[in-house]
């Protein structure tokens, strides 16, 4: 069984969010949800960009000591997130093309930005 999210991480989590989105609209993306929730987990943001569904995945770490936030992403991760992309699409019935992007943040000791990195069309088969 997973363990729940400290406080703290659940801080940085929602945080770390809010940027990415943030740094998404900037780049032309438009927000549709935020942390859609079903039996399977969540998907941190559904948006489009470039008539595209782009289900987006935020890791965000303080610091680089115990590795760089997209290091999170393993291959477990990414068939999870493409279950989630395919329960939304079955749920609402999208008929439009699809991605999963990532965005990794790397904040300093007091939350300052350090790097926000966009990856682009990480996987997704339908």
């Amino acid at each position: 069984m997973e363990m729940e999210k400290s406080d703290q991480g659940k801080s940085l989590g929602k945080f770390g969010e809010i940027l990415a989105e943030r740094f998404l609209k900037d780049r032309g993306y438009a927000i549709r949800e935020r942390n859609f929730r079903c039996p399977l987990g969540e998907i941190d943001l559904v948006a489009e960009e470039g008539g595209e569904l782009v289900f987006v995945e935020v890791k965000s770490r303080r610091g680089g000591g115990f590795g760089f936030p997209e290091e999170q992403i393993s291959w477990k991760k990414q068939r999870k997130l493409e279950r989630l992309a395919a329960y939304y699409l079955k749920r609402y019935r999208h008929d439009v093309p699809v991605r999963i992007d990532v965005v990794a943040i790397l904040l300093g000791p007091e939350k300052e930005i350090l790097s926000i990195t966009l990856y682009p069309a990480v996987s997704f088969s339908r």
